[in-house]
């Protein structure tokens, strides 16, 4: 039996809030990161760069690593207390950052923020598992709007604050955010009591409880690509649009703007293809999606203006806004409740190493093969990502 509560409604609310204060607070540092970097004693260009990358993938590499262990804590112990841990942990070592004095305690600290957090992901899996079936994917889509909102909004309120109250207060501000998130979770969000077993044995958590296992490993493949397309062109966006815009001074501007817009297609889009993916099914939605991505990708590739980029990238989110909604509302109904954390788990560190090996696989092939061969080889792998679901769920439908 679903533990279907009550409280569903606010309890998406908290999480939303709670998802994008802490979201909005970790990409704060993003704009200012290489300066902090250089106030910590690194000298030298190469060295900055260099360590500004490594400071920022540490919290995903820890984060990956430690997203499946988190989910079965949660499937084990209740999924609010694990969000009251990662809420609680990021408030204290966001302030910590801030008291760092050399880039090794800065690399340190962001290994143990990857660790110690995991909001967005642990909000992720109870509202997945705590909100009625029929809504879960346009609740998704809400949660995940909020996230995406963190995401677009937190670099540019960072690029403004600092010169206001200095780096390190701006760290504190980000700590004090997420601790009002914390405060949110401990009195608002109402977790529904486990089911009594009994004398009841307890279930196993192994593979063979997972009815459709093609259909959950075909959503994790999913989850991965969608974060590989859209960190795939990172690496090379500046230099792209640098090709694309004739004065030098307007390059980071569009660049940003390039970046931003296929996020606030997904903020605009997620909800409502939530909602669509209800009525209609999971499966067309993400199918229809891949196919739309892919064919997106193309032009982008051919475009002769820093604006025709912008648009075709805001185009793009749009399409991808309701994918991760569908895809854990996909797996929600393909797993066990008491396995549910720990897939959802499984899938959060799938969307991790997206985000680590499409940067990796962008630059490479920015550099070595060139920069349009980027946006058609992410459009094959989208291509063939929509005829492997399509595959999936006609083999699904069937049995």
């Amino acid at each position: 039996m679903s533990d279907i509560n009550e409280h569903w409604q606010r309890n998406l609310i908290v999480c939303l809030l709670g998802s994008f204060s802490t979201i909005f607070a970790m990409t704060l540092m993003l704009p200012f990161l290489p300066i902090y970097v250089e106030q910590l004693g690194v000298r030298g260009h190469a060295a900055i760069v260099q360590w500004s990358g490594v400071a920022y993938s540490a919290t995903f590499m820890t984060a990956g690593l430690v997203a499946p262990l988190w989910g079965y804590l949660g499937d084990r112990y209740g999924r609010k207390p694990m969000l009251v841990r990662a809420s609680f942990g990021m408030a204290i070592v966001m302030s910590l950052i801030g008291f760092s004095t050399n880039v090794w305690q800065l690399v340190g600290l962001r290994l143990l923020a990857g660790i110690a957090g995991g909001y967005s992901s642990g909000a992720t899996i109870l509202v997945a598992t705590q909100t009625p079936r029929d809504r879960s994917a346009w609740a998704l889509g809400m949660l995940s709007s909020g996230v995406m909102a963190g995401n677009l909004l937190g670099p540019l309120v960072g690029g403004s604050l600092p010169p206001l109250i200095g780096i390190r207060a701006t760290f504190w501000c980000a700590g004090a955010m997420i601790f009002i998130a914390f405060l949110a979770t401990v009195f608002l969000v109402k977790e529904a009591p486990r089911q009594p077993r009994g004398n009841e044995p307890k279930p196993k958590r192994g593979w063979s409880e997972i009815s459709a296992k093609t259909v959950v490993i075909a959503m994790l493949a999913t989850s991965l690509l969608l974060m590989f397309a859209n960190m795939s062109i990172e690496p090379i966006i500046t230099v792209y649009v640098g090709t694309l815009v004739r004065d030098p001074k307007q390059v980071t501007m569009f660049a940003g703007l390039a970046m931003s817009a296929a996020a606030l297609g997904s903020i605009l889009s997620a909800s409502r293809l939530g909602k669509l993916a209800d009525r209609i099914g999971y499966s067309t939605v993400i199918v229809f999606a891949l196919v739309m991505a892919a064919l997106l990708m193309i032009p982008q590739a051919f475009v002769n203006s820093g604006w025709q980029l912008i648009g075709l990238r805001f185009l793009m989110g749009l399409a991808l806004g309701g994918l991760m909604p569908c895809v854990i509302a996909a797996i929600r109904r393909c797993v066990p409740d008491h396995m549910a954390g720990t897939v959802l788990g499984y899938c959060v560190s799938a969307q991790f190493a997206g985000q680590v090996a499409g940067p990796l696989m962008g630059g490479f092939v920015g550099g070595h093969v060139g920069m349009r061969a980027v946006f058609l080889g992410t459009s094959v792998l989208l291509s063939l990502g929509a005829v492997f679901n399509w595959r999936v769920a006609r083999r699904a439908s069937s049995m």
